[in-house]
């Protein structure tokens, strides 16, 4: 896709705060700030990490134009010479991040970005919009395609997205979360996300009868044939003529129809009748796919119920994440660096336990039993321990610290890559089908117990001792 310079899609606090730095010789002092959510959308177990290749793009990109500085100096709060730091400005940080498509939970640090205060405070807004979002909607995705057992999933959700961005990037998410194709034909061009669609309403109304828009589209179309079949009557209308369109098809060309689908009524009657009618016609092939303000939830009753379906199209409840449009990630300061190059812990503390910050410059360990192949949990730790899988290891509640449990034969795995070092990307962002396969495959060491729908066990994420104790002598150095 063509770039954009995003660099002013910011808050404004920013630029106050980088000139409140700048003015106070703060500029370069090195600083630790993690993106981390605090809880899984819907109540559910995990959420899928997306939108890393799009956060890359725009740090490759970071720079003010003449015209950002000409407006920015119509404000008139800032200084010429902070003004001139920002005309010259050059990305400088060390940036890690979690991969695409990895299941990730609360309070873990899914990007943490290190570098001078003013540029690692400045880049806060699109960090969160950029990862909020696609995270917000690969989980959605993993959750239906979930539902459907197996059935395609298809992301048909353009129309009803926020905006130009929402329907392209949304569609790229939902694709690493399971769904095997879009609606959406720039997605496809510019992502590769294998996009498809036959017919509307509007095309059957076109025509003089039902039939005929069929007749003519199996015409235009022979290899790609889904009747759209509930413009007028379902049962005794539009199944009856995607029928007969279909023996003819099989007599004139011997080519057979794909499917039908349904977009309104009771589905989950209709697909059953409507497959005992193409069943005695000859046709159990053709099969019958279901759209209509599907999500998780309706998707899973209707397989309960016993629907005739195949495939879905799924549309807004999708791509907006209906039930829940807000992931909820914050940024928040970790450590800073003192004049002699020492980390230094910082800690956010609030009387809401769940806003209490995790202190420090942290690494991110997932440990894995090598006897079933599932994730036992992941670990924080300061930056510079490490976990020796050779010895055992006490996993503990942080809360809960009695709550412990000790654990072997297990393989470690840092969660985390590094994209930038020094401002210059040291990561190449996989093929988007290389992370749609990692998300199913990573998906699969997660227990069944975390995966439910309702009251899914909680997958711990736990502190190493030493981030304990630095984490609780803060908290202690705060009490009045």
């Amino acid at each position: 896709m063509t770039e954009k310079n995003l660099t002013m899609l910011t808050d404004f606090y920013e630029f106050t705060m980088a000139h409140g730095y700048f003015e106070k010789g703060m500029a370069n002092r090195r600083a630790y700030f993690d993106m981390f959510f605090r809880r899984v959308p819907d109540g559910g177990g995990y959420a899928i990490m997306a939108g890393v290749e799009q956060l890359i793009d725009y740090f490759k990109n970071l720079h003010f134009t003449e015209d950002d500085i000409a407006y920015l100096r119509g404000r008139h709060c800032f200084s010429e010479a902070f003004l001139d730091y920002l005309r010259h400005f050059k990305f400088e940080c060390d940036v890690w991040a979690v991969p695409e498509g990895t299941p990730v939970f609360p309070g873990e640090p899914l990007v943490t970005v290190a570098g001078p205060m003013i540029q690692a405070q400045f880049v806060e807004t699109m960090v969160l919009l950029t990862i909020n979002h696609q995270t917000l909607i690969a989980t959605k995705a993993s959750r239906i395609t979930r539902a459907a057992r197996g059935r395609t999933v298809l992301e048909f959700g353009s129309r009803r997205a926020q905006g130009y961005d929402g329907a392209i990037y949304g569609a790229r998410a939902a694709y690493i979360g399971g769904c095997q194709g879009t609606a959406c034909v720039l997605a496809d061009r510019d992502y590769k996300i294998p996009a498809g669609g036959t017919m509307a309403h509007s095309w059957v109304q076109m025509f003089d009868s039902e039939y005929e828009a069929f007749k003519a589209y199996a015409d235009i179309y022979p290899d790609n044939c889904i009747f759209l079949v509930d413009t007028y009557n379902v049962l005794k209308s539009g199944v009856p003529n995607a029928i007969r369109v279909a023996r003819e098809m099989v007599a004139e060309k011997g080519i057979r129809p794909k499917g039908i689908r349904l977009d309104s009524g009771d589905i989950a009657y209709l697909s059953i009748e409507a497959r005992k009618m193409l069943d005695e016609a000859g046709f159990p092939d053709m099969q019958i796919m279901a759209s209509n303000s599907l999500d998780e939830y309706l998707v899973r009753e209707l397989l309960v119920q016993g629907a005739q379906i195949d495939s879905f199209g799924i549309g807004e409840r999708l791509i907006t994440s209906k039930s829940e449009p807000v992931f909820g990630g914050v940024y928040k300061l970790a450590a800073v660096e003192n004049e002699e190059g020492e980390i230094v812990p910082k800690i956010k503390v609030s009387e809401n336990v769940e806003k209490i910050t995790t202190p420090h410059f942290k690494q991110v360990y997932r440990l894995i039993d090598n006897k079933s192949g599932k994730a036992l949990g992941d670990v924080l730790t300061v930056y510079d321990e490490e976990i020796d899988p050779s010895l055992p290891y006490v996993l503990f509640d942080p809360i809960h610290t009695w709550k412990q449990k000790i654990v072997s034969d297990f393989t470690v795995r840092p969660l985390r890559v590094q994209l930038f070092k020094a401002g210059e990307c040291v990561y190449e962002s996989p093929d988007i089908n290389e992370i749609r396969s990692y998300c199913l495959s990573e998906l699969d060491t997660l227990w069944e117990q975390i995966k439910r729908f309702e009251n899914p066990q909680t997958y711990y994420v736990d502190l190493s001792l030493k981030l304990w104790n630095c984490k609780n002598e803060l908290l202690s150095a705060c009490r009045i």
